[in-house]
């Protein structure tokens, strides 16, 4: 009984542990498809059968994988299409003996598939390297990268066709592989061969050109998804897809990740990073320490390189700063909804603190949003030393200081000359200017007394005036 009970948690270490091996590369999947075969292509909901008529729109361009027989009454093609025939495929006329489920033939019209958007999150899936559906676990993405982003591989499955609208406000959507009908194309040349193949035009249409790279993100740090600029075509699908409103959220305030459509509630992380930091294995890290324990068991993490526009002042520039966003969400409802979210990024919080130097983490800053709070909860923790940040102001101040003074001495930049009032500065009534006198003036300091003047007559100009110095003794010069 012991033993049995010890295998649990390892076997679930053991799940966690394949899970974050495959985290590596991202495999995208499509999902819709053209096939013949699937119910959902036609009009009435159903493969058509020998008594049945088939319409293809003439106008529509269409690729179609056929996977087996089907004898049909009739079939009107359209004027530019291709039937993608596997082995044993085929079509053959209706000879009017009896096909059980197909009592009573009509017309059947194949379902328009111009509307298949690549930028619309519903449509993909993340999937295994073999192309099987990934398990499910407490890692999600963001909406913006639940499309396939610059460095990931995209798989349409093999033995279907499909036909995909690739609008986008970039002229190029870069990948780093495609595989088509099981054909793996990771390379720049081997991708311009398909494209120049006759199936190309009719899988893919739109504005926006698909490139292979066969590169993957090259930055340990990790790389931006490089949706953001149909960061708004995909809102619009995913919301259209979900009656075109956001669904309502328990707590008053929702948090807004960068590159998610709706508000959450939860808690968010962002993380100023050095060149030591390794996304890929923090997130296993993260994984290992905190979201495998049981009181965890229902939170999901979102964990990705975003770029958020800088502000100044209140305006917002077109440069952008690089940071790790952490996005923590639960499955509580009402009050407590986001409240595990919380502990856990108090969790990772308390984890920075202690080792976020050596992991490559400079700073984070967390917000909270819950059913049990008003309004947002912000708190920060800073790892970088402030003594750099006090001489980085120093320096900013400085410079700006003996800009001021180059441009002044430049002449380009003129400064008012601020002088203190003086004591002995009187303000006086506006009057006229009495005439000149060569009395001189007043003077508390110096006693002006002209020799033998009469003082009430007027002075001649080439009189000459002494000036009795209190501090100054002129028999001391006397010898």
């Amino acid at each position: 009984m012991a033993a049995g009970c010890g295998m649990k948690p390892l076997l679930f270490l053991l799940a966690i542990l394949q899970l974050l091996a495959a985290t590596a590369a991202v495999y995208k999947q499509w999902i819709p498809n053209t096939n013949f075969e699937t119910a959902s292509n036609w009009d009435e909901g159903r493969v058509p059968c020998a008594r049945d008529v088939v319409h293809f729109e003439k106008d529509k361009v269409v690729s179609v994988f056929v996977g087996s027989p089907h004898a049909l009454t009739d079939m009107y093609l359209p004027l530019n299409g291709e039937f993608v025939l596997a082995a044993g495929a085929a079509f053959t006329a209706f000879d009017g003996s009896w096909d059980p489920g197909c009592d009573s033939g009509g017309a059947v019209r194949f379902a328009d598939a111009e509307h298949r958007a690549w930028f619309d999150p519903t449509l993909w899936q993340d999937v295994l390297p073999s192309g099987e559906l990934k398990p499910s676990g407490p890692i999600f993405s963001v909406d913006e990268e639940r499309v396939p982003c610059h460095y990931d591989d995209v798989i349409f499955q093999p033995e279907t066709s499909f036909r995909v609208n690739t609008d986008s406000r970039q002229p190029v959507i870069h990948l780093r592989s495609i595989s088509v009908m099981g054909q793996e194309l990771n390379t720049p040349s081997s991708w311009a061969g398909y494209l120049a193949g006759p199936s190309a035009p009719l899988q893919f249409h739109g504005n926006g050109t698909l490139q292979v790279t066969g590169t993957g993100c090259p930055d340990k740090s990790g790389c931006a998804c490089g949706n953001a600029p149909d960061g708004p075509r995909i809102c619009a699908a995913l919301l259209r897809a979900s009656g075109r409103q956001c669904p309502e959220t328990a707590c008053q305030s929702p948090l807004q990740p960068l590159g998610h459509c709706c508000g959450v509630c939860g808690a968010t992380i962002n993380l100023d990073f050095t060149p030591e930091f390794d996304l890929q294995k923090y997130q296993d890290r993260l994984v290992q320490e905190l979201l495998s324990q049981p009181k965890y068991a229902g939170v999901q993490m979102a964990i990705s390189k975003v770029h958020k526009a800088q502000t100044f002042l209140g305006i917002t520039s077109r440069s952008t700063t690089p940071l790790i966003q952490i996005v923590l969400i639960d499955d509580r409802a009402g009050v407590q909804a986001g409240t595990a979210a919380e502990q856990l990024a108090a969790d990772i919080m308390e984890s920075i603190a202690q080792h976020g130097e050596e992991l490559g983490i400079a700073s984070g800053k967390m917000e909270v949003a819950t059913g049990s709070t008003a309004s947002r909860q912000e708190g920060s923790h800073q790892v970088s030393r402030i003594t750099a940040g006090t001489v980085m102001g120093l320096l900013f101040a400085l410079l700006f200081l003996g800009g001021i003074l180059f441009l002044y001495r430049k002449g380009k930049l003129r400064m008012p000359v601020l002088r203190p009032p003086r004591p002995w500065d009187r303000l006086e009534d506006p009057v006229s200017p009495a005439p000149a006198s060569d009395k001189g003036f007043d003077n508390p300091v110096f006693n002006v007394e002209p020799p033998d003047a009469d003082l009430g007559e007027e002075t001649p100009k080439d009189l000459q005036v002494f000036y009795l110095n209190p501090l100054y003794d002129a028999s001391e010069t006397e010898t």
